[in-house]
């Protein structure tokens, strides 16, 4: 007794702090408890237990949004001519006529054909005498041919006589390979005149190099044909003059006078 009553002090402070201490082990405990308590009624307030909602239905925006990819096309132009009203053209003598293809102007000439025009050099024969026993010293027949020339007279096929190293106005023989006994077999070496190119001639095989084009041409509208036509060729349709100013193997372009304008007409055999 006498113990109790000297630490009667110290024993009454460890009973409250040991209670303190299992105060403080409970206490997570208890918190944990209570806010499990709290998340349960709130799902029952907050969130109660309903039947789920059908699906939507997208049917309806579904062929509309197919629609819109798949626009319905209204022809307001080759049927009642809304918005593309028919185009008249007038002749030469002052009368009216539709345009039945719907292009009026240089745009509805068309290309029929186009022909590559040749630059042809041939050997045509060997001329040999008691002084030219030797393929240097022989004459040699030569035609040229110049299909795309300016001047109609020139492009008619033209005999010339040469021997190795004689210029001639579109080349120069520079060899000769074979023998004169078997003139089947010669081979020349030719030098052009314009390009200084060297190319092979023998009597079998000429020499053939494409120097431009010549168009046929139409023109629906008025029911005009062209053929043969050549570079600076003039062509009068739709009221005016037009002058071809180049010709290509898939091209023509046709310049009009009254105002220097360009078109391209495209060539698809």
């Amino acid at each position: 007794m006498d113990f109790v009553k000297k630490n009667y002090e110290k024993i009454l402070l460890a009973v409250v702090l040991l209670g303190l201490a299992g105060a403080l082990v409970f206490l997570p405990l208890m918190i944990a408890n209570d806010q499990q308590k709290v998340r349960d009624m709130t799902v029952i307030v907050l969130h109660p237990k309903v039947k789920p909602l059908p699906e939507l239905d997208l049917g309806r925006q579904t062929n509309v949004v197919a629609r819109s990819q798949a626009p319905y096309k209204l022809d307001f132009s080759t049927t009642n001519k809304l918005f593309n009203p028919l185009q008249w053209q007038k002749r030469p003598d002052g009368t009216m006529f539709p345009v039945k293809s719907g292009i009026a102007g240089p745009e509805a000439a068309v290309i029929t054909k186009i022909t590559p025009l040749y630059l042809i050099i041939s050997l045509d024969s060997i001329e040999t005498n008691s002084l030219a026993t030797n393929e240097l010293a022989a004459r040699y027949v030569m035609s040229v041919e110049r299909q795309a020339a300016a001047v109609p007279g020139q492009r008619v096929k033209r005999q010339h006589y040469a021997s190795v190293g004689e210029k001639i106005d579109a080349f120069t023989i520079r060899a000769v390979k074979g023998s004169l006994d078997n003139p089947a077999g010669l081979e020349l070496t030719l030098q052009l005149a314009d390009t200084g190119d060297l190319v092979p001639v023998t009597k079998d095989k000429p020499f053939r190099r494409v120097d431009g084009y010549s168009a046929d041409l139409k023109y629906d509208n008025e029911g005009k044909k062209w053929q043969g036509q050549r570079l600076n060729a003039s062509l009068k349709f739709f009221n005016d003059d037009y002058i071809i100013v180049a010709i290509e193997q898939d091209s023509v372009i046709l310049l009009a006078r009254s105002n220097q304008k360009k078109t391209t007409l495209t060539y698809s055999p």
